[in-house]
């Protein structure tokens, strides 16, 4: 079988990572194999339902209704999700002392799952949930668990899956729905415990991010347009500090003219395939 990856390009990142181990930053694009799916084309541009912001989320309850019924119907995405090869390979290349860290950009945890360790969620984690009320934390598999016992009508509708647990839903299902509320205080104030748009990533997490910048000998990024000013600062300050910014994307990036080597294939195909040389 012919190998898929560009050799010139393929051997140098190999080269690279010999020499010098990265940390690596990923995006939705390592989790589109686990059956995830990812926010934009490869010319970065978005698709899908528009986000939700994070204002609109906090200041209106019709909001949070219209969230939480298309999340009930989008979380199996999500919780039956199991790291694919892309994952693995970077928990086994993380072990073997080739990538000093990971930070990502993703909320569904599969980093984790995979077996990487000190893991920096820039945007949270989806399994998570938190009661802007009362401060509760709970787990999301326990909301999911109110909200199909309040909501049975909602069981056997068909949904389009959507990034990050999110489903398209039409607007008439919405008149019946009961919110989840708060086991601690009542309220129905509940969030996941993931940064949306409009929102700022939590300062000890931005700080965690920036220390690992600045210890890291590279950034390798892997399944990121970086269209996220989180993550893309990050890759300008890699360049600044005249550290190399390497790339495994299948599209474009807002970083392409940072890059010093860029692979445009499947991070599924290209990390394992670096594992396995780099351990031999």
């Amino acid at each position: 079988m012919p190998d898929p990856l560009p050799p010139a390009t393929r051997d140098a990142l190999q080269a690279h990572l010999a020499r010098h181990p990265v940390l690596v930053l990923t995006g939705a694009g390592i989790s589109t194999a686990s059956g995830i799916p990812d926010y934009r084309d490869t010319d970065g541009v978005r698709r899908g339902n528009a986000p939700m912001m994070h204002q609109e989320f906090v200041g209106s309850a019709q909001a949070r209704k219209r969230y939480w019924a298309r999340a009930m119907l989008g979380w199996h995405g999500v919780s039956l999700a199991r790291p694919n090869p892309a994952h693995e390979a970077v928990a086994r290349l993380q072990a073997s002392g080739h990538v000093s860290g990971v930070v990502t950009q993703n909320v569904d945890g599969l980093h984790e799952a995979a077996g990487s360790e000190g893991v920096i969620e820039l945007h949270g984690n989806l399994h998570r949930v938190v009661c802007m009320g009362c401060g509760l934390r709970l787990r999301r598999k326990d909301v999911q668990a109110d909200l199909e016992a309040s909501n049975p009508y909602l069981q056997d509708v068909h949904a389009v899956l959507a990034p990050d647990g999110d489903a398209q839903l039409a607007a008439h299902f919405l008149e019946q729905f009961q919110m989840p509320h708060c086991s601690g205080c009542g309220s129905d104030l509940l969030k996941p415990d993931v940064v949306f748009f409009g929102d700022a990533v939590a300062k000890p997490i931005a700080s965690a991010a920036w220390q690992a910048v600045e210890r890291a000998d590279g950034l390798l990024v892997i399944g990121s347009s970086l269209m996220a000013y989180s993550s893309f600062r990050l890759c300008q300050e890699i360049s600044r500090l005249g550290k190399p910014l390497l790339a495994i994307n299948l599209g474009r990036t807002r970083a392409d003219a940072l890059l010093a080597i860029k692979l445009a294939d499947p991070c599924e195909q290209v990390l394992p395939w670096l594992a396995e040389h780099l351990a031999a």
